[in-house]
């Protein structure tokens, strides 16, 4: 059963997601990441939450040449679904 997991994220990389550039996310394992799960990405500039976030579907993951409990996940952004969340 797919998982929705909350986190946050640098302004400069929400933005690279969304344009398209950045479809991966690298994260300490700590939540149990899986195919299929969602992952609702809030964008924070400067320490700050700008109240924008985007939701990306794990579409593949690895531990392949990762530190200790860390995993790059294939990310896809879900069209429509940039939104201000506060």
């Amino acid at each position: 059963m797919s998982k929705i997991h909350e986190l946050k994220i640098l302004s400069e990389y929400f933005w690279d997601i969304l344009e398209g550039k950045k479809t991966f996310e690298i994260r300490k394992n700590d939540r149990d990441y899986q195919v299929g799960d969602y992952l609702i990405l809030k964008e924070l500039k400067d320490e700050k939450h700008t109240g924008w976030k985007i939701t990306v579907e794990v579409t593949y993951i690895t531990k392949y040449e990762q530190k200790e409990n860390y995993v790059v996940m294939g990310i896809k952004l879900l069209k429509g679904k940039v939104q201000e969340w506060e």
